[in-house]
């Protein structure tokens, strides 16, 4: 009888990971779901790893063959070692055009010895200024390390390591704009950007140090991918996908305590509060619980 009570455990825990995280995918290769968008010299395939490399002539970045609307996008990256001030190490999803919608991570150089931090923001109908930064727990320079992506029509997931590191919730009900009509690309770069990116501008990128190399393994999308023909119904109909269940709109009790953590303890900026740049607090700053 025990014993049967700890494999209906099992199978719960296992139907929950499933609901959340979506069926197993296996890791593709880079070329499966990839292609290098420019400098293809500075993109490096090395086996199971891919580099992109940035020098004082170029950066480089990667996108992937097909758009999709909604689901999970995941990758292993390993940052850029050493002093990387004035680099900037991009992961994130985009549509086309002026009224785009995005989900940025983006990965800030910093001097030798200085925490890494990550910047996400949200793009909404070309509207972004919703940026977050937060120190990481660890350092990304040592270990491959996972960043995530959970896009449904109820939120969108910034994840690291599985553990939530910010929901953006749709707020349509409030007069709020929520991204799901514009199938989105998946794309990674690395730039040049010390005119802002590390102690706002102040420490410039040291070209002596140079190439500055981002890797990646383990390329994951479990999404629905928009055909050619640019038809959405088939992502955005009545088809149920894992994402679309009702236990993905909001996190379980164990991953509102880690969000809490990632806020208390690592959260360094949160638009939200920055009443210099909103002197009236944004209208979703209002509505979310966690941002």
């Amino acid at each position: 009888m025990v014993g049967m009570d700890w494999f209906k455990c099992v199978m719960i825990m296992m139907m929950v990971w499933v609901l959340f995280c979506g069926e197993a995918v296996s890791a593709a290769k880079f070329e499966e779901l990839y292609r290098s968008s420019w400098a293809m010299d500075h993109c490096v395939n090395e086996g199971e790893v891919t580099k992109l490399k940035l020098d004082n002539f170029s950066g480089a970045g990667f996108e992937s063959r097909n758009k999709y609307l909604f689901g999970k996008v995941s990758i292993q990256i390993k940052l850029v070692e050493g002093d990387s001030a004035g680099t900037v190490t991009a992961f994130y999803m985009s549509s086309d055009g002026p009224n785009h919608n995005e989900f940025d991570f983006e990965f800030l150089g910093n001097s030798t010895g200085e925490p890494y931090l990550v910047q996400t923001n949200v793009y909404v109908n070309g509207v972004g200024n919703r940026e977050q930064r937060l120190g990481l727990w660890f350092d990304p320079t040592t270990e491959f390390h996972t960043y995530s992506i959970l896009w449904s029509k109820r939120s969108v997931v910034f994840m690291v390591d599985e553990t939530p590191i910010r929901v953006h919730k749709n707020l349509e009900d409030k007069g709020i704009p929520f991204a799901k009509d514009q199938a989105m690309g998946v794309y990674s770069s690395i730039w040049n950007a010390d005119d802002w990116a590390t102690q706002g501008g102040l420490v410039k990128t040291d070209w002596s140090h140079a190439p500055f190399v981002a890797s990646y393994k383990e390329f994951q999308i479990d999404a629905c991918e928009i055909p050619m023909t640019s038809d959405l119904s088939k992502c955005n109909g009545d088809q149920k996908f894992w994402w679309d269940e009702p236990t993905v709109s909001e996190l379980s009790l164990h991953q509102n305590h880690q969000l809490i953590w990632v806020r208390a303890n690592h959260m360094i900026y949160d638009y939200c509060y920055d009443a210099t740049r909103f002197p009236v607090t944004p209208l979703e700053c209002q509505h979310h619980r966690h941002l």
